[in-house]
């Protein structure tokens, strides 16, 4: 994380947010062959608990036995970046940058039954598809019979429940407003544009 306060995001709805809206995630773990990273698609969970991430992976994928003995990972979901110009700060002596929102979840990962993976993917393919619509979701139904259930012996479904949870939110917020507003008009219609306007309060 960005060690400038000004960046630093901590309000648990606002990190939620987050890794719903961008749940492709590195899943980052070191083990007796180093630091290894897997790319995967989260599912968000509310629990009583807090919040977990629940992902799988393939069987054959070098982090799968490290995370089925409990091994401790750094998941990290990266939003959208902008590069920013020191023209827009129409002010001498400054030097380019990059905004962007990024969120890490730390914590201990447990391996699930397969009665938690096949709902782990029948949500992942749900909030998907709902970004599809109108065209009709697809669901593992239109399979075959029995092809599902044979690949199911490939993959092992995953929670990881994050002991530490926070963001970076780098929206210039250690300009002062009238540079803020410049750049987020060089910035168009960019999202970090639009999450410049919605961080006004900061």
């Amino acid at each position: 994380m960005h060690p400038a306060p000004p960046f630093r995001v901590s309000e648990m709805e606002a990190l939620i947010a987050h890794l719903t809206a961008y749940p492709f995630m590195g899943l980052f773990a070191a083990g007796e062959a180093g630091l290894r990273v897997a790319h995967a698609p989260v599912v968000v969970r509310r629990t009583g608990e807090g919040v977990a991430l629940d992902f799988h992976l393939s069987r054959n994928n070098i982090l799968t036995p490290l995370f089925a003995e409990g091994a401790v990972a750094l998941a990290v979901s990266q939003g959208p970046e902008a590069y920013v110009s020191p023209d827009w700060y129409e002010r001498p002596d400054q030097v380019p940058t990059w905004n962007y929102l990024s969120v890490e979840a730390e914590g201990e990962v447990r391996p699930l039954g397969e009665a938690d993976l096949v709902q782990i993917l029948d949500d992942l393919s749900a909030q998907a598809e709902a970004g599809l619509a109108p065209k009709p979701a697809w669901t593992r139904h239109k399979m075959s019979p029995g092809r599902f259930e044979a690949m199911l012996a490939g993959i092992q479904g995953f929670r990881l429940r994050p002991h530490r949870l926070e963001g970076t939110f780098k929206l210039s917020q250690n300009k002062p407003p009238e540079v803020r507003q410049r750049i987020a008009v060089a910035l168009g219609d960019h999202p970090i544009a639009d999450a410049m306007g919605q961080d006004a309060s900061n």
